[in-house]
């Protein structure tokens, strides 16, 4: 019997339904392999130990804010870096009695943390004792009305707003440094493992009117994607009923669950607050802010794409266009969340650069250091 060769029987062409099936496949195996992709190369980064710094021998006595959340975090991230750079810390806020304390620990430096409900004559006294006397104001330039009415009583003035310290100087102070805010890696680091949080697009903050106002243009083109937006104040928005639970309206995230939120985000929006409100600010000579806000470390600290709103200083802490993705229109924003949806390698590349440079130059750490050289030399 002769040998035959048969012939492979053609495939069958796929039906409309079974081709969307594949397709889908296909879809979802790529975003598996992109996702799983960024989350180990953050991982790898993330699992690199922050370069050690040199302790310094001083005593610091830290004032903590006093005023609870949303302020604790950020004493906790202050106090975390001291605690690494400072040979002796005597942690205290600003309801105890600081003379007494100071007088029984004599610490070389008196660090207050905002200091708006601190008796001021226990810091004269604690100067004439020959105690250094410093100041991280927390909220410049918004509630410069009682700042300036402060911050002379002080060795050391420091601000995260660059435009604050002409303005602070002005008033007789003659050590005033501008020292933004950072990212404390205990709160704000990427999810390594697969997220349980999956959104296209997150904001999470307040809904000051300039907010409301600039999310009311773009919302029913915003809100088409996997939007979800939390914080206080949401029912200022109109339309807010109509989307549920994706406008989370009065809710508190920890730092912790912030943090989870912004990993699983492809896109975290940050829109600064506006140095004009009349309802909330207290900056009657209206001191625009140019600096960028403590949310702009913390989001890059989480692993994922930001677009934030121009501001003039940004560029002295992130390289635009390749580290962090700016906006000053709400169309520049509808076409830049557009355009990264759908440009995953671009995406990804920018929250690397940016995990990186958050690490090596944004972190309480750093800032306590410089703070501290500042100081001391």
């Amino acid at each position: 019997m002769e040998n035959q060769f048969i012939l492979p029987t053609p495939p069958l062409p796929l039906t409309p339904a079974e081709e969307e099936k594949l397709r889908g496949r296909l879809t979802g195996f790529k975003g598996g392999y992109d996702e799983g992709y960024l989350r180990g190369r953050l991982a790898i980064l993330d699992g690199r130990p922050e370069a050690p710094l040199p302790v310094r021998n001083i005593h610091v006595m830290y004032v903590a804010s006093g005023k609870g959340y949303p302020y604790s975090p950020l004493d906790d991230a202050v106090l975390f870096a001291i605690q690494r750079l400072a040979a002796q810390v005597t942690i205290t806020d600003v309801r105890q009695n600081l003379v007494e304390l100071a007088a029984a620990q004599r610490p070389d430096l008196v660090l207050v943390l905002d200091g708006m409900d601190l008796p001021l004559e226990q810091i004269t006294t604690l100067r004439a004792a020959g105690i250094k006397t410093a100041i991280w104001l927390t909220d410049d330039p918004y509630y410069t009305d009682f700042t300036m009415k402060i911050v002379m009583h002080y060795d050391y003035v420091f601000t995260l707003e660059r435009n604050c310290i002409d303005f602070y100087k002005g008033l007789g102070c003659s050590e005033v440094h501008y020292l933004p805010f950072a990212a404390h890696r205990e709160h704000y680091r990427p999810t390594t493992t697969r997220s349980p949080i999956n959104r296209d697009v997150s904001f999470i903050g307040s809904a000051y009117w300039n907010r409301v106002d600039f999310f009311r243009e773009i919302l029913p083109e915003l809100m088409s994607y996997n939007t979800v937006i939390n914080g206080i104040w949401w029912d200022r928005l109109p339309e807010a009923p109509l989307y549920g639970e994706r406008i989370e309206i009065g809710k508190w995230m920890s730092p912790q669950e912030t943090a989870v939120t912004y990993s699983g985000s492809k896109i975290v929006i940050n829109l600064h607050r506006s140095h004009i409100d009349e309802v909330v600010n207290n900056n009657s000579l209206m001191i625009p802010a140019v600096s960028p806000n403590p949310r702009t470390f913390e989001i890059a600290a989480s692993g994922t794409l930001q677009l934030c709103d121009a501001r003039d200083d940004m560029g002295s802490f992130y390289k635009l266009g390749e580290e962090i993705e700016t906006f000053a229109s709400p169309k520049e924003l509808m076409d830049k969340i557009s355009y990264y949806l759908t440009h995953e390698e671009e995406r990804r590349a920018i929250v690397l650069r940016a995990y990186e440079r958050t690490l090596k130059d944004h972190t309480y750490i750093k800032r306590l250091d410089q703070m501290f050289s500042i100081i001391y030399g």
